[in-house]
């Protein structure tokens, strides 16, 4: 319990440090750009027209909000940290109380079965698939507050006040859209969290084995150094399925940034996929910086997007 609590005080000072960083990147997601493009340099120091990275976007929204603007959708965001990290907690250690029941049919022995369980390849399976039934069980617990944090970020766009709350919220969401609003975008996101849990386990699961040799020192940083660079590489992969659920938790839902110009009304996950893929926009807003103009898109300065 002791250490549950510790998480939960850490994940939520961490919460509370990234929240701007991800207001931002939420809202260009959604494809919002109240700046116009600037001539900068690139990394190679070319002269190139950039779009405002993070520091400029922040800048503006304080000069709008102020500095507290860039804390909208914190309090929901927290509440789903902190309830994430309990049943995460929760379902983990119920895992890890259950005996692996593994079928005669299975092995030839049970000495086969003894080895067999005793593989490196088999204990990281499964210890992924515990990881992962955890992960999942915290995502769809919270997701409701993960939709309510979106939509009180997006409202920035149209200076709406409909998700005010995170209780006037939950009643909004009822009312407008039932039990399967607070499920916005859901499918995508386990699927993303699922896959780079997978890609960045057994990537390096294989480094750590057939790359790293373990009679050099330092031998623990360098596997924790690898696990940390497959991490962000599997989150590089599955970023399309971020963007997907992000835009579909607030497509429709009566706020200017769900509906057109700046998103058509998909009736599915898949369609938005496909329509963000035939634009050339499924990596939109995976950087904050160095951030070059789309290729034959137009800036349109009264709605702040391009077209």
């Amino acid at each position: 319990m002791a250490e549950t609590c510790g998480q939960v005080l850490l994940g939520s000072g961490l919460t509370i440090l990234s929240h701007p960083l991800m207001y931002i990147k939420v809202l260009v997601q959604v494809g919002h750009e109240p700046l116009p493009p600037t001539l900068g340099r690139n990394l190679f120091g070319r002269q190139v027209y950039q779009l405002p990275g993070l520091f400029a976007y922040a800048k503006h929204i304080i000069k709008i909000d102020g500095k507290s603007g860039l804390f909208k959708g914190l309090t929901p965001r927290l509440c789903a940290g902190t309830i994430g990290t309990i049943v995460h907690s929760k379902v983990l250690q119920k895992c890890q109380d259950e005996k692996i029941e593994v079928g005669t049919h299975m092995c030839i022995d049970e000495m086969s079965c003894v080895f067999l369980m005793n593989t490196p390849i088999f204990l990281l399976s499964f210890q992924t698939t515990k990881e992962m039934i955890a992960r999942s069980c915290a995502t769809i617990v919270t997701h409701p507050f993960h939709v309510i944090t979106l939509r009180c970020m997006v409202q920035f766009i149209g200076r709406e006040a409909k998700y005010s709350g995170v209780f006037d919220s939950i009643v909004t969401i009822y009312r407008e859209e039932g039990i399967l609003g607070f499920f916005a975008g859901l499918i995508p996101r386990l699927l993303g969290d699922i896959l780079s849990l997978w890609i960045c386990n057994m990537l390096a699961h294989f480094i750590n084995t057939y790359a790293i040799d373990d009679s050099t020192s330092h031998t623990g940083e360098i596997k924790n150094c690898s696990q940390a660079v497959t991490g962000f590489f599997a989150s590089m992969l599955t970023y399309p399925f971020v963007l997907v659920s992000n835009l579909m938790a607030v497509n429709n839902c009566g706020l200017a940034g769900g509906l057109p110009p700046y998103a058509a009304i998909y009736p599915n996950w898949l369609h938005c996929w496909s329509h963000l893929s035939r634009e050339g926009n499924m990596s939109r807003g995976n950087s904050l910086f160095f951030r070059k103009l789309p290729a034959g898109k137009t800036y349109a300065v009264e709605q702040k997007r391009f077209f």
